[in-house]
C-alpha cells in the first residue's frame, strides 16, 4: 500500500483574495478584514488587520530597511474565519449554485450571489 504525501496536497478553502472576512474564534475574535493573499498548501490567510505582531528589524542602510518595532500582518487558519454577505452583513457559510452556466457562490442565509 503506497503512502500518500500530505504536504504537497493543496486544500480547498471557502474563501478567496478580496473576500469581506469575519474571525470567529482566537485573539482577535469579532475583527474584519479583506482577505489579501490565500496559501492553498498551509490552508491559511493573509487578512488586513487581523493576527497583527510586533517584530523587531534590525536596520539595513544598503537595501533602504529602516530599523526598529514594525507591525505585519501575520497569516491566521482559514478554519478560522467565516465569509461576511455583503447584502446581509453577517457572518455566513458558502454555497455553490450555477447561474448563467458559471458556478457562483452564494450566501447561505439570504442566497444572495458573493462572488462579484
Amino acid at each position: 500500500m503506497a503512502k500518500t504525501d500530505k504536504t504537497s496536497a493543496k486544500k480547498k478553502l471557502h474563501t478567496k483574495t478580496g473576500d469581506r472576512v469575519i474571525v470567529v474564534s482566537g485573539k482577535d475574535k469579532g475583527k474584519q478584514g479583506n482577505v489579501k493573499s490565500v496559501n492553498l498548501q498551509d490552508g491559511t490567510i493573509l487578512v488586513d488587520g487581523v493576527n497583527v505582531v510586533t517584530k523587531a528589524q534590525k536596520a539595513n542602510p544598503m537595501a533602504g530597511i529602516q530599523g526598529g518595532l514594525n507591525k505585519i500582518a501575520k497569516p491566521i487558519d482559514a478554519s478560522k474565519v467565516m465569509v461576511c454577505c455583503l447584502s446581509c452583513e453577517k457572518a455566513t457559510r458558502v454555497g455553490h449554485v450555477v447561474k448563467d452556466g458559471k458556478k457562483v457562490r452564494v450566501c447561505k442565509k439570504c442566497g444572495e450571489v458573493i462572488d462579484v
